[in-house]
C-alpha cells in the first residue's frame, strides 16, 4: 500500500465516522410528545402554570423558574401509588373542568387573577376534604399538586438558592442565630 492510498482510507474512515456520528445523534433525538408513561409535554406546561400560579414570581424567581411541572410528573410516575396517579392525572381535566365552568375558558386561557381565584377557591375545597377525609378516602388532586409544587420549588436550584438564605458549605452550628422579621428561611 502507498501513502496515497493510506491516506484516502484514513480520510473515509474519518469522514464516515463524523457523518455516521451525525446520523447517529439526529436519531436519538425524540419526536415524541410523551415526557413519561403518564404525561406529555402539554401535561408539564399545565402544571408549570398550576405552579406559577401557586408560586409566582416575585423578587425571587416563581415555580415555573424551577420546572415544577417536570418534577411533578417524575414524581407521580416514580414514587406514587396507582390509585394516586389515577387520582393526579385526573385533576389534571377536572381542574381544567372547573376553570370552564367557572370562567367558561380553560385553565391554560385564564388570565392570572382568574387563575388565582380559581386555586383559591381549590385550596380551601381541598382544605374542608382533607378535614373531614378516613384514612381509605383518596387524596385530593389539588393537595398532591400544591405539594409537590413547595417540595419541587424549595428542593430546586433557584429555590435554595433565590428564595431561600443559602451557604454552600455551612460553618459550625449556631443554634442561637439573631431572626429579624422578614428574613428569609434556611435552605441549609
Amino acid at each position: 500500500m502507498n501513502r496515497r492510498d493510506a491516506i484516502t482510507r484514513v480520510g473515509l474512515i474519518l469522514g464516515g465516522t463524523v457523518i455516521g456520528a451525525e446520523f447517529f445523534i439526529s436519531g436519538c433525538k425524540s419526536t415524541s410528545k410523551k415526557v413519561n408513561e403518564l404525561f406529555d409535554k402539554d401535561n408539564v406546561a399545565f402544571l408549570n402554570e398550576v405552579g406559577e400560579t401557586i408560586l409566582p414570581a416575585t423578587s425571587s424567581p416563581g415555580a415555573k423558574a424551577a420546572d415544577v411541572g417536570n418534577f411533578m410528573t417524575v414524581m407521580v410516575q416514580d414514587c406514587y401509588t396507582p390509585a394516586d396517579q389515577k387520582i393526579f392525572i385526573k385533576g389534571i381535566s377536572d381542574l381544567d373542568e372547573a376553570s370552564k365552568k367557572k370562567f367558561g375558558k380553560k385553565f391554560m386561557e385564564a388570565d392570572a387573577n382568574q387563575r388565582t381565584e380559581l386555586l383559591t377557591a381549590l385550596d380551601i375545597e381541598q382544605k374542608a376534604y382533607t378535614k373531614t377525609k378516613k384514612p381509605e378516602d383518596p387524596n385530593h388532586y389539588f393537595r398532591m399538586m400544591k405539594e409537590l409544587t413547595l417540595l419541587g420549588f424549595f428542593t430546586s436550584k433557584p429555590g435554595a438558592t433565590q428564595a431561600l438564605r443559602y451557604i454552600a458549605v455551612p460553618g459550625k452550628y449556631d443554634g442561637n442565630l439573631p431572626y429579624k422579621k422578614g428574613d428569609k428561611a434556611w435552605a441549609t
